[in-house]
């Protein structure tokens, strides 16, 4: 009985996922058969009075979204999900884990070590020769990951240009039904405007979050999709039931033999029948594999053959004479249920723009946890839901270039050249990625991952090339987005790795600090000072300067790194790496801080915490058996933040005694009365010694004496002798996005005043 319980119990739970899924993933994906038939037969093709031309539209659509949404994503793309994420971003980093090509400037040995990292079951031994010397290949060849983060860059940056076209090409295809209710002049002095306005009010709700009106995506796309089946149906029992005759692959070859160099370049147009399908597996990590699985196959798929089948079946019928103007959507649709299905049609619009709006602004964090954007803020609209985060500068600029589209094509036909462009360009990234992590990650056979490169990118070829000729009618959009993106983001990571290079061949020896002996030949005043930087190991230049140039310093030093590695996310039980960066008595500490490239950075106080908490838990708990050997000798203990460690030291600000029949107390009491006790509750086993329990006492008192944040503010330039590329490049592009980017107090809610800048040269 319980085992039937649990079992209706999961798949309660499943429905449940794919029925939310339904608004989130499946937005842009079902209002394509707005556009699909226009955009084909917009010139390249004409309806003629045969029908070949009509069925063989019909057929390309069905098969295509036979064979890539339904066969590609459903059944092989989707099992590639990195530890239950999805996403271009998301192959990268298993290929990146299993082949050792990380791209991140600081990975270290202790990041293997972490859960999610060795979920997945990573070998480092290949079960084929092929494939084991593909692996070496790529960890001997520096060229060769460098091409392939360009790829997973490109496809990203198509990603963010689909950004811009989808919400364009929803919105204004929605609103051309008012073509259908008045004048074709009237209308073109109404569609734009409309278009425009309804795009400025989506984008200035998005700092609101989804979550608010988010319960109301689900039911807009369900009844959206009831709509198109229902109106289908009807259509094909009116005008056509033979219709489905068409869905025989022979009609691709009929209409190919017919129209030759213009049905294929109409092809164009009818691969927009798939915009959306990368959701599928980009949106994975909010939903599971089954219900996404289950929506798609059961309610999605059949919905958008049905609504297709129905505009083949009505237009098979009615042979207009004038140039694509008549063929579309609103055509097709009964007369009496128009304007009903006009404003449900521009909600469903509504959130599939939505839908992709939001992630972009998920790529976009993803590419900046990936040291591949610069830092900018992100803000969390939800404290429940993972993942909802707007981003204004992304939003506004988003929003210009939507409106920038819209006003300057005002057709259909050129926005969708545009927009199939960017999604056909992404599926491509998806398959060559896809066929590596078939022989790295799956350790499948090379003939495997060949077949199916083949099979699949011979058919988004096809479709490249035939949106590729359309490069002068819109098609350059996304291409001129995705190169000023790229632009952006590679010169962002080449600075990035060139400064951190620096870093690492400028570190101050351990000599050098040995010889200055614990008071570091300064005064050491009470307090913490947070010393930010990208090193992982050794002592960073920046900090000669501070014991050179300042007559006093703070009594305890925190040498913190804010690092992503390369999984989503981290578990709150493995966040911090902390050690000693010298001897005992100098009291100078190293402190890691984990993120993945979908972890949330909060800016709370609970951060500051948090590494106080697990300083004083590495001072209690420091034995050898804990210890992690790391490079140069140092050696790190793996600490959990305080939520997640009830075992662990603890923070209890009070003024009563309450844990003192319990837990062993090390109080600092302020200098200030009106002020709480702020003390450490330490757990009673095992027992600390004496040293131990001093070093404690005087971290709660340097606590309590503030925090200060402690930054070196870079100025990279390139060395003498650089070729002029290179000057350009550091001098000039990583010099403006350094200095219109966020600083690395973003992980900090540490005030302004309590923040030391220190300028410092770097020569690149």
């Amino acid at each position: 009985m319980d085992f039937g319980r649990n079992k209706r119990e999961s798949w309660k739970n499943v429905l449940t996922l794919a029925y939310q899924s339904l608004g989130v993933v499946y937005g842009d994906l079902s209002t394509s058969p707005l556009y699909v038939y226009k955009s084909a037969f917009a010139e390249d093709i004409h309806h003629s009075e045969t029908n070949e031309e009509i069925y063989g539209v019909l057929s390309f659509v069905f098969w295509t979204l036979t064979l890539m949404p339904l066969l590609k994503y459903v059944f092989i793309v989707l099992k590639a999900d990195d530890n239950g994420e999805g996403g271009t971003f998301a192959l990268y980093s298993l290929l990146c884990r299993h082949a050792r090509l990380c791209s991140l400037p600081n990975c270290q040995l202790a990041d293997e070590e972490l859960s999610e990292y060795q979920k997945d079951g990573i070998s480092s031994i290949s079960k084929s020769f092929l494939g084991s010397s593909l692996k070496s290949t790529l960890e001997k060849h520096k060229l060769l990951q460098r091409l392939l983060l360009v790829l997973a860059l490109i496809g990203t940056c198509m990603v963010i240009g689909d950004g811009v076209l989808t919400p364009a090409i929803s919105v204004f295809s929605a609103v051309s039904g008012l073509e259908l209710s008045m004048s074709k002049e009237q209308h073109r002095y109404v569609e734009v405007p409309a278009a425009c306005a309804i795009l400025v009010f989506l984008f200035a709700l998005q700092h609101y979050g989804t979550n608010r009106v988010g319960f109301l995506f689900a039911p807009v796309v369900i009844t959206w999709l009831l709509c198109i089946s229902a109106i289908g149906i009807y259509n094909i029992c009116e005008w056509n039931p033979h219709v489905y005759q068409a869905l025989s692959p022979y009609y691709m070859y009929k209409f190919l033999k017919k129209t030759q160099k213009k049905g294929w370049m109409s092809l164009g147009g009818i691969l927009l029948c798939i915009t959306g399908s990368e959701a599928m597996f980009a949106d994975l990590g909010h939903f599971s594999q089954l219900s996404i699985k289950v929506a798609f196959t059961f309610v999605v798929y059949p919905s958008l053959i049905l609504a297709y089948m129905g505009q083949a079946a009505y237009l098979s019928k009615h042979h207009i004479n004038e140039t694509g103007y008549r063929i579309g959507f609103y055509v097709s649709v009964p007369e009496k249920i128009r304007w009903p299905v006009l404003v449900i049609a521009i909600l469903a619009a509504v959130v599939g723009s939505q839908s992709i709006i939001t992630g972009t602004f998920s790529i976009i964090k993803q590419c900046s946890a990936w040291v591949c954007f610069p830092k900018i803020k992100i803000i969390h609209t939800s404290s429940k839901i993972h993942g909802q985060i707007y981003i204004p500068q992304i939003n506004w600029t988003l929003m210009l270039l939507c409106l920038a589209v819209t006003i300057g094509f005002r057709d259909t036909k050129r926005m969708g050249n545009a927009s199939g462009l960017a999604v056909i360009t992404v599926m491509l990234v998806t398959t060559c990625l896809m066929s590596l992590v078939i022989v790295l990650c799956w350790h499948k056979s090379v003939l495997l991952a060949v077949f199916f490169l083949f099979f699949f990118g011979s058919i988004e070829a096809l479709y490249f090339s035939a949106s590729l000729m359309k490069f002068l009618e819109g098609a350059w959009v996304p291409i001129a987005l995705a190169l000023i993106f790229s632009v952006i983001m590679y010169v962002w990571h080449y600075g990035t790795l060139k400064k951190y290079e620096f870093d690492v061949q400028n570190k101050v020896s351990i000599n050098w600090l040995l010889a200055l002996g614990p008071t570091l030949g300064i005064v050491r005043v009470r307090g913490i000072g947070l010393i930010h930087t990208e090193l992982v190991s050794g002592i960073p230049a920046i900090f000669s300067h501070f014991v050179t140039n300042l007559l006093a310093f703070h009594q305890v030093v925190v040498f913190l790194c804010i690092k992503s590695v390369p999984v989503p996310h981290v578990s709150p039980g493995e966040r911090f790496l902390v050690g000693r960066a010298g001897p005992k008595g100098y009291r100078l500490y190293r402190c890691i801080a984990r993120y993945g490239y979908r972890d949330i950075h909060k800016d709370d106080i609970e951060f500051e915490k948090d590494l106080a908490c697990s300083i004083a838990e590495f001072i209690r708990s420091e034995r050898p058996e804990h210890i992690t050997r790391m490079e140069n000798d140092e050696k790190m203990t793996v600490i959990g933040t305080s939520s997640s460690n009830s075992q662990g030291v603890s923070i209890c600000a009070d003024g009563g005694d309450d844990h003192e029949d319990s837990s062993e107390i090390v109080s600092a009491k302020s200098p200030e009365k009106p002020r709480k006790r702020v003390r450490f509750v330490v757990p009673e086993s095992p027992r600390i010694d004496n040293e131990a329990r001093e070093e404690l006492r005087e971290l709660m008192e340097a606590r309590e004496s503030g925090m200060a944040f402690i930054l070196g503010h870079s100025y990279v330039r390139a060395k003498k002798g650089s070729n002029l590329m290179k000057r350009i490049v550091i001098n000039y592009g990583y010099d403006f996005l350094r200095r219109n980017s966020r600083e690395p107090t973003y992980a900090l809610n540490i005030p302004h005043a309590s923040t030391l800048e220190v300028g410092m040269v770097y020569l690149v």
